[in-house]
């Protein structure tokens, strides 16, 4: 029998060894979802194998429309002439843009103030900073493209055209030149009176251009996702009609915010307030749920500053990060979701004076009986957390990847999950990537990689926490005196104990 004679489904179990595990999907309920699906960028395809399935797809028409789907379930574009004529060409082509279910949009930051006077600037900079050329190039494309409403045009064609998109993400991109150019700037206060770069209209375009792309295609899209969102960007919705926050929301599935820093968090944040009741209320179907802050500035506000006692009946998954709460904040809100939930993200959440994490965790092993997974990576107490150096800047969250602290290796976090086979099976070499395969041009994915915030890795489980293991039962780990909570800090051997204390995976007592 020759290769001809395979079914399509067996063509399908070959295409999935081509590719590797990074790329498969993650179910919304997982923990690892949030670093693989949401807040990690898109990974550029291993060229070996993109080509691989390339010259598959070039064999005939019936391999042709099989390696499709992998090459075009994930399609990346920049926000770029370059990157929006690939995102077109993609569009054009019902047979490719049909498989596309998660849209990666990348985004550079906006020359604003003075950008009509760079060239003044041109003459000071050094040549280790970039080509002067780059500078005015990139200025009169990023006006060209808002002026004409060029990516409005091609992103109202290309969501329209992926029928089948679930997720869409926006990801803030600083190539190279603009990095040593901003880095410039700020050490040289003079040079902000010519030109200054920002992230936060850049972050407003986009979203709305997106939205409303969203909106007028009628998109299934039900995820989305940022890891670098600006306050300021969110605010501008304030203006929308409410009956289009509210056809957005009530759509949604999945939501995932890491909120930008920016001066004055808190009250930019409480200013949110009426924005986020109206969407958090809407959304009747969320199944997932994660808003995170800068974790070396911490949101002061109460939770239900920004979840206003709302009640998600579909919930899975909820996860917070950078919060100083009371510990009956966090236990109000999980006995709301303790029918369905089964993942809880407490990132970098510090409790106030009067509250314990026992308490926390007491309620969560005793009440929530559907929990698979806590993540508690870098829980402490807000006074010990304010007593430590203050650096003058903070350390990115992606700094963090792998570990809680400079003596910690998390070689023992683990999924519940992990090793069984994941819901969704269409997954793909990059879209970008993969139009360079079909319509001749050369590629530049990878060249620039998009910045993050709270950029989540979850390491493999560890071999002695298999999830076979049933919960305990043993009467000896029921006593909250065995987590060692002082009250003072929490250590990390201690917050690891404690995450598989929660749902009964802590015990070595043999079971029979």
């Amino acid at each position: 029998m020759g290769i001809l004679d395979l079914s399509n489904e067996l063509l399908r179990e070959i295409l999935d060894y081509i590719e590797s595990d990074s790329e498969k999907l993650v179910g919304l309920d997982r923990r690892a979802y949030l670093s693989q699906e949401s807040f990690r960028p898109p990974p550029p395809p291993d060229r070996d194998q993109a080509q691989d399935i390339a010259s598959f797809r070039l064999t005939c028409k019936r391999f042709s429309d099989l390696g499709a789907i992998h090459q075009f379930s994930r399609v990346t574009t920049r926000f770029s002439s370059k990157g929006l004529r690939r995102l077109e060409n993609i569009a054009c082509q019902e047979h490719l843009a049909k498989h596309v279910r998660k849209f990666s949009y990348m985004v550079p930051f906006f020359y604003v103030e003075g950008r009509e006077r760079v060239r003044e600037l041109l003459p000071t900079l050094p040549a280790s900073v970039g080509p002067p050329e780059h500078f005015v190039q990139k200025v009169n494309e990023q006006r060209q493209i808002v002026q004409t409403q060029e990516d409005v045009r091609v992103l109202n064609k290309a969501i329209s055209a992926f029928t089948s998109l679930q997720h869409v993400q926006i990801l803030r991109l600083q190539d190279q030149e603009d990095g040593m150019l901003i880095s410039y700037i700020r050490d040289h206060a003079q040079m902000s009176r010519l030109v200054e770069l920002k992230w936060a209209p850049a972050c407003s375009h986009s979203t709305k251009t997106i939205g409303a792309a969203l909106l007028a295609s009628r998109s299934p899209c039900s995820r989305f996702s940022s890891p670098m969102l600006s306050p300021q960007s969110a605010l501008g919705a304030l203006n929308d009609p409410p009956a289009t926050l509210h056809l957005l929301a009530e759509r949604l599935t999945c939501l995932e915010l890491h909120f930008d820093d920016g001066f004055d968090l808190d009250n930019r944040m409480r200013e949110l307030s009426t924005l986020s009741k109206a969407v958090f209320s809407a959304a009747k179907n969320m199944q997932a749920l994660h808003i995170g802050f800068p974790s070396h500035r911490p949101l002061s506000l109460r939770l239900e500053e920004i979840f206003h006692n709302v009640k998600w009946e579909k919930l899975l998954a909820f996860g917070i990060q950078a919060w100083r709460l009371d510990a009956d904040e966090i236990i109000e809100l999980a006995r709301r979701h303790r029918e369905k939930l089964r993942g809880l993200r407490l990132r970098d959440v510090l409790l106030k004076d009067g509250s314990r994490w026992k308490d926390v965790l007491a309620f969560l092993r005793e009440d929530m009986m559907r929990l698979d997974w806590v993540s508690l990576r870098r829980i402490d107490y807000a006074k010990h957390f304010d007593e430590q150096p203050i650096w003058g800047a903070e350390i990115p969250d992606d700094s963090f990847i792998g570990s809680d602290s400079s003596s910690d290796d998390d070689s023992d976090d683990w999924d519940p999950h992990e090793g069984e086979e994941d819901d969704v099976h269409d997954d793909n070499v990059d879209g970008e990537e993969s139009e360079a395969s079909f319509n001749g041009s050369d590629s530049d994915a990878g060249t620039n990689e998009p910045e993050q915030g709270g950029n989540f890795h979850l390491p493999p489980m560890s071999p002695d926490t298999p999830a076979s293991v049933p919960w305990c039962s043993c009467s000896s780990h029921d006593s909250v005196e065995v987590l060692g909570d002082d009250g003072i800090t929490v250590t990390v051997p201690q917050r690891k104990f404690w995450e598989k204390w929660v749902i009964r995976r802590a015990c070595t007592e043999p079971h029979k």
